[in-house]
């Protein structure tokens, strides 16, 4: 079985009947799962009269259970053998640095103890030896991508770096600087620490750097609190995990839609700091269908996937939404009445609040981010509406302007704008885009001729593009802040092209339904003699 389903605990200080019946209460009701995992204190000082009951045979853990060791001189004596050694039935103590490989292979490393600056570390320590034998260990192996988990007692230092930040602990001061190099050089898909008595989920972070480096998996960090605390925070954590050498390369390096920059990564958070702000204030999360700020909420996208078979792009199903999709024709969120032609892949819909009457959206039928995400066919849709609304708009005197913000949006929209042929020429366009954006100190470069997005963006970069119907491209790799309507407000607010500043706030500009209905209609009779999907 491909897929395994493990349980990560923090601090369980001696509480072990408290532990345990929680575990027997979760299998209940969700099933078996594989291995337990503890970071944190395993021994308190209320161990000892639990603790006898499961040395002596009296009792025995639901699970197989794997615990590190010591973090402090007086629970040292829980732990007879130093390099690791079963401690009761079914309760194993991993020893105080490693790789465990289980029958599955998933891979698990873990170092034992807290940071110590002294050379040897006591038993309940770590040391930058340590580290660097560990790291050294792992990375000499061949063909290392990284580890599956990576098990701490203490957190990594900075770890909040870039993210969502942990109440009341500061990360700058938290933690250890050898568990951040540590993480950083060995690339854990999963990092479970605890000693802080909280819980925190951080956002996933790369492991490389976007248009620089091969692509990588992402790694997460969670931080659990102690069992049975009275806050209720929470201290187990289910998941499910396919080895990483099990699953497919392509799959393996998927980047979710809310990941950050690598929070260890010395050079790039300085050089995040040293960027000149935007001028352009930064608007709350809109789209022209729908307010994202309503629909997103915290997600965790599961890694517990069975191995895809090896297939070419254009076989693989799109991902599904984690939550509601206004976008996905099937969901019943999408307005349809905004609809227009219905292809097989990709489908056209109104802009609601649009630029113009005839500000027309290409979406993708199922849920896909961004246009490097999509498959062949979909590519191969895309072209063949732009090829058909160049046309059309051009049988008006217009040609159009496309763009994409692959920036806190869920589901990819491609926006196309058209604009009068004898009011400006494509170098107008090009020239008005570039003009904007060095004003707004954003760089948008030209992508050479015959070449194509997916050369110079890989999934889950953040990104703005602008397309002409001549086929010329424009590309900024977003790094920070980026204003969200900066393609609107260029194509409304320039001379060059339509010159209408007054209409730069889309929820001003929607129509009451029956008026979106009514323009609706009348683009899908004038489109209908272009419409390559009603000949199909």
């Amino acid at each position: 079985r491909a897929v395994s389903r493990r349980l990560a605990c923090g601090d369980v200080e001696g509480r072990l009947e408290a532990l345990f019946g929680r575990v027997r209460a979760i299998q209940g009701k969700s099933g078996r799962f594989d291995m337990l995992l503890c970071v944190g204190n395993f021994f308190g000082t209320t161990a000892e009269t639990e603790w006898a009951d499961y040395q002596t045979g009296a009792k025995k853990a639901p699970i197989p259970t794997y615990v590190l060791g010591a973090n402090k001189q007086e629970s040292m004596s829980y732990f007879p053998d130093v390099s690791g050694c079963e401690l009761a039935e079914n309760i194993t103590y991993l020893g105080r640095r490693g790789l465990y490989s289980g029958v599955s292979g998933l891979q698990i490393a873990y170092l034992s103890g807290t940071e110590s600056q002294d050379e040897p570390a006591p038993g309940y320590s770590f040391s930058a030896k340590d580290v660097v034998e560990l790291k050294t260990s792992l990375l000499s192996t061949s063909n290392f991508k990284g580890v599956d988990i990576l098990l701490t007692s203490p957190w990594p230092r900075d770890v909040g770096a870039f993210a969502n930040s942990p109440a009341k602990i500061d990360t700058k001061k938290c933690g250890s600087k050898l568990i951040s190099d540590l993480a950083e050089s060995i690339k854990p898909r999963y990092h479970f620490a605890a000693l802080e008595k909280t819980y925190y989920e951080r956002l996933p972070y790369r492991n490389h750097t976007v248009l620089q480096e091969t692509p990588q998996h992402v790694s997460r960090f969670i931080a659990l609190a102690d069992v049975g605390n009275s806050s209720k925070k929470k201290y187990l954590y289910a998941f499910s995990i396919v080895p990483m050498r099990l699953m497919d390369p392509a799959e393996l390096v998927k980047q979710p839609q809310d990941v950050t920059e690598n929070p260890y990564r010395k050079s790039q958070k300085e050089g995040q700091k040293m960027k000149p702000p935007l001028r352009a204030e930064e608007e709350p999360a809109c789209q022209f269908f729908f307010d994202l700020n309503k629909h997103q909420g915290k997600k965790r996208p599961s890694d517990g996937k069975e191995r895809g078979s090896s297939q070419p792009k254009q076989a693989k199903k799109p991902p599904q939404p984690t939550g509601p999709c206004w976008f996905c024709l099937a969901s019943p969120e999408v307005e349809k009445h905004l609809v227009v032609s219905i292809g097989t892949h990709c489908y056209l819909a109104l802009a609601k609040g649009g630029l113009l009457p005839d500000h027309i959206l290409i979406l993708p039928v199922g849920h896909y981010q961004s246009v490097v995400d999509l498959s062949s066919e979909v590519v191969e849709e895309v072209a063949k509406y732009k090829s058909a609304l160049k046309e059309f708009f051009r049988s008006k005197g217009k040609r159009y302007v496309l763009f994409e913000r692959n920036y806190r949006s869920q589901h990819l929209q491609l926006q196309v704008v058209p604009v009068p042929l004898d009011h400006c020429t494509s170098k107008d366009i090009k020239e008005t885009f570039i003009a904007q954006a060095q004003e707004q100190q954003i760089e948008l470069l030209e992508i050479p001729e015959h070449s194509d997005i997916t050369q110079v963006a890989q999934p889950g970069t953040p990104y703005f593009y602008v397309e002409l119907d001549t086929g010329e491209k424009l590309f900024h790799r977003i790094r920070g802040r980026f204003p969200l309507h900066f393609g609107r407000w260029v194509v409304l607010a320039s001379e060059a092209l339509l010159a209408l500043p007054q209409r730069a706030d889309w929820r001003q500009c929607a129509a009451g339904r029956a008026e979106e209905a009514a323009h609706a209609q009348a683009f899908r009779r004038d489109f209908q003699p272009f419409d390559f999907a009603l000949r199909a």
